[in-house]
């Protein structure tokens, strides 16, 4: 039987006590770097994307796949977007295939937190290595944190 992420022994990745979610962005960046080793570089996001999904089904982390998510403007929904991935109803994941991350990317995420809600997302790139960038998003503007800010390094391999 999978052990629920919560249960995940503590200090299982090297920023568990550092962000929200931390043991179980750990176990999704752990699948990120299966995918990339089982499949190398050179397919569309949504292979890695379905792939990302597997590896975390395997593990016993739950992921749902196309989640839509309104966006609203001053109380009227003004359209949807839907995320990649949405792991264990708490972190968004949003796959990409480029030469590196893009600011942008990181915008695109940050974006999608405040429309989901939720708190915790990463942006992963399956390009020539696999790389990650983590945003964290709070109500509090002076809070918006990413791996830069709280020591995680660039995320490459």
């Amino acid at each position: 039987m999978p052990v629920p992420v919560e249960d995940v022994p503590r200090g299982t990745g090297p920023d568990s006590a550092h962000f929200p979610h931390g043991r179980l962005t750990n176990q999704i960046i752990g699948g990120i770097f299966e995918v990339h080793n089982v499949l190398g570089s050179g397919f569309l996001e949504s292979v890695y994307a379905n792939a990302l999904t597997f590896e975390l089904g395997l593990r016993g982390v739950p992921v749902e796949r196309n989640v839509p998510f309104e966006v609203m403007y001053r109380g009227e929904s003004v359209g949807r977007y839907v995320a990649d991935l949405v792991v264990d109803g708490k972190v968004i994941v949003e796959t990409k295939v480029a030469k590196a991350i893009d600011p942008v990317h990181r915008a695109q995420l940050l974006n999608y937190l405040r429309a989901s809600g939720l708190e915790v997302g990463l942006v992963v790139n399956f390009g020539r290595s696999a790389q990650f960038k983590r945003v964290v998003w709070t109500r509090r503007p002076s809070q918006h944190l990413d791996e830069r800010e709280c020591g995680n390094g660039n995320g490459k391999t």
